[in-house]
């Protein structure tokens, strides 16, 4: 298995996976996929979505071995929320 490298800091990541998603990704996917995940590479731009990262993630790294995926959540600000909300949905 192919050991894979980050070559972007975390802050220029998201940056440029957010400029992309909004810029020419998110008219394109948002219509119906509420909630899913969209895998982005940063440097290409090709995308995955899915209900979950890692077959999102994974079918990109099968187009693009060497891609640089940042993620988000369709009609969301993140991947994953934390704190008393997250908590008083799930019960």
């Amino acid at each position: 298995m192919a050991v894979r490298q980050r070559r972007y800091s975390k802050e220029e990541l998201a940056q440029r996976g957010q400029a992309l998603y909004e810029s020419s990704i998110q008219q394109q996917v948002e219509a119906g996929n509420e909630g899913k995940i969209v895998a982005i590479d940063i440097e290409t731009g090709a995308f995955e979505v899915d209900e979950n990262i890692v077959p999102a993630t994974n079918r990109l790294f099968d187009r693009y071995p060497d891609a640089q995926p940042w993620v988000i959540r369709i009609g969301h600000r993140a991947v994953y929320h934390f704190g008393a909300r997250s908590l008083k949905q799930n019960q």
